[in-house]
């Protein structure tokens, strides 16, 4: 189990005593119970249990007829509504819970509808234009993301802290572009630069944490010669893709923005690189003091992390502590969902243009 896997179990466990046993007793508790313990047989998650037992028994003692099963364009809004009873104020007849039960609850949701259509991709949520059907995962809507943007926002209003990873930005990706790549930096500092860009680039644009961005190898992209407007990449099975099923992106060339265009990234690492790299292998590699890269030396998550905040540090953020693996994650998906066009927020798998 990895360590963000222990951080959600540590999470949800905290919170259990908002999800009490003993309000699940009636019939539609019983019914709950019986089909989560009929879907879901990972013993380790039981306090991922307890709280869809007390989603599906929530919307059952609301209406009887209520299928916990059913994954349509309504199933957003079941989940926001629970959250909402969970977490919206006390004055208005709710229970005023933290935000953080409502990250806990999202991520018991999660392997909520995971577990009911286990081929389904984790990273995305969208109506197939042929069959007419919703796919991916309802928790992953947009419905949902801009509820729990604006949650956390009206909980940071009131006061209440939020202790998950602050999100980096389009403009703090734009400062660590310039300081990365700081014409005043030696020829070393500036060659570890752009290797440290890269990896922060791809990370933010492909919601991806560092220690996943760094499992990235040469194999992973597909760069047709003489093509200038794409690149392909397939991920190799990572923590929300368990079922085997590869997960690809095509990330566009950005000319209104060169400094988050991946083409343009992959052309500057391309030339640090040159003939002498071998094209395979993990992509990132380690750059010494004197500014040699050495392919038998990939760079290790622990020191991105570290270049990260070394980075922020440099910028002058006070605030650089708050920033962490999943930092870029938490800030793409604001981004593509607010600045992609109207059209194509239900289709993020297809659209990448990063504008």
């Amino acid at each position: 189990m990895t360590c963000a896997n222990c951080g959600m179990r540590d999470l949800v466990t905290q919170h259990l005593d908002e999800f009490p046993e003993d309000q699940l007793d009636d019939e539609a508790a019983r019914y709950a119970a019986k089909m989560t313990k009929a879907s879901i047989t990972d013993g380790t998650r039981d306090g991922h249990l307890r709280i869809i037992k007390h989603y599906i028994t929530f919307h059952l003692r609301r209406n009887k007829k209520w299928d916990a099963t059913r994954v349509d364009d309504k199933t957003p809004h079941d989940i926001a509504a629970f959250i909402t009873q969970k977490c919206g104020p006390v004055e208005e007849g709710f229970e005023g819970r933290k935000y953080s039960t409502a990250v806990s609850t999202r991520a018991a949701l999660t392997m909520w509808y995971k577990n009911l259509r286990p081929n389904e991709s984790l990273t995305e949520w969208r109506l197939h234009s042929v069959t007419n059907t919703w796919r991916g995962l309802p928790t992953r809507s947009r419905q949902v993301s801009q509820f729990m943007v604006g949650l956390e926002k009206t909980k940071a209003k009131s006061g209440e802290v939020s202790s998950s990873a602050r999100a980096l930005a389009l403009e703090d990706i734009h400062r660590l572009y310039k300081h990365c790549l700081d014409s005043n930096l030696t020829v070393a500092q500036r060659r570890a630069g752009i290797i440290r860009y890269v990896a922060y680039l791809l990370a933010w644009l492909m919601l991806l944490r560092i220690d996943e961005v760094i499992k990235l190898r040469f194999e992973n992209f597909d760069k047709i010669p003489g093509e200038r407007r794409y690149i392909d990449i397939s991920l190799n099975t990572r923590k929300q893709n368990q079922t085997g099923l590869l997960h690809s992106w095509r990330l566009h060339a950005n000319d209104s923005d060169s400094s988050i265009c991946p083409v343009r990234a992959f052309i500057l690492l391309a030339s640090l690189y040159g003939p002498e790299i071998k094209k395979t292998g993990p992509l990132f590699l380690h750059v010494t003091a004197q500014g040699a890269v050495m392919q038998s030396q990939p760079l290790t998550a622990s020191a991105l992390s570290r270049s990260l905040s070394r980075d922020l540090q440099g910028l002058g953020y006070s605030s650089w502590a708050l920033y962490g693996t999943h930092s870029f994650r938490r800030a793409v998906t604001m981004f593509r969902y607010f600045y992609s066009p109207n059209d194509n927020h239900e289709f993020m798998h297809d659209y990448d243009r990063n504008k």
